[in-house]
């Protein structure tokens, strides 16, 4: 798979909708993670990232303009042990019940399926991060409707084991904008890590589209030490 240049595939995509990017930086000293959420709506967009202990929560900016919070206020990002887990909705909290049972990543995940958001159906997007004695590996995964018929749910793991150094993959929720939103297609796609977390976070930022972004996480974690660096940028601030 050929490997791409983040920052245009970014810039090139006017809504992604919600992405997550995990990966290793070019040092190779630290797995390095974002996930980022946008909208088109009033009520999507009525959103910042808090820091809730070791993850993060969604909220309302303005609590007076929330609607339905439903599939809008959740934990994406939560930390169990030497596992971070990233997710675009409240599967981050099966994920987490799930493997603290010794459930497997994939296994967690057969209880749920795509967001009730029809006619859109947008994917359940999610990754795990494990860091143990110096090694670290990553898994990604989808579940979506089939071709926008929720009559089935299909669902796509995928495991990296010893990521290479400045390399990542990134998987976000639609193909581009549209009425409906087309759902991801394919493996996650093969991008380049590089730069600081501040450098690597002003990227994501600044290549997202400014109308439709709402929020960004990136953290970096010493692979040697598992301590790690958090940086969150909120549009409404």
């Amino acid at each position: 798979m050929q490997k791409l240049d983040l920052a245009k595939e970014l810039r090139e995509n006017a809504y992604p909708g919600r992405g997550i990017i995990i990966g290793k930086s070019a040092d190779g000293a630290r797995a390095v993670a974002a996930y980022f959420i946008m909208g088109r709506s009033e009520n999507s967009r009525n959103r910042v990232f808090v820091e809730d202990g070791e993850g993060i929560r969604t909220q309302a900016y303005d609590p007076a303009k929330l609607k339905d919070p439903s599939l809008i206020i959740y934990a994406p990002v939560r930390v169990l042990g030497n596992k971070m887990i990233v997710t675009n909705g409240d599967q981050t909290d099966t994920i987490y019940e799930g493997m603290d049972r010794q459930l497997t990543f994939e296994q967690c995940l057969r209880s749920r399926k795509f967001e009730p958001d029809g006619p859109n159906y947008t994917p359940r997007i999610s990754g795990i991060m494990h860091i143990e004695g110096g090694g670290y590996n990553y898994a990604m995964s989808i579940l979506k409707s089939a071709e926008g018929n929720p009559e089935s749910c299909q669902r796509y793991t995928f495991a990296y084991e010893n990521p290479l150094r400045g390399e990542g993959h990134f998987i976000h929720t639609y193909m581009h904008d549209g009425n409906p939103l087309p759902s991801f297609e394919g493996e996650p796609k093969r991008v380049g890590i590089e730069g600081t977390i501040d450098e690597f976070t002003d990227m994501v930022w600044t290549n997202l589209n400014e109308e439709n972004k709402v929020s960004l996480f990136v953290r970096f974690i010493d692979i040697a030490t598992g301590k790690y660096e958090t940086r969150i940028v909120n549009k409404n601030s």
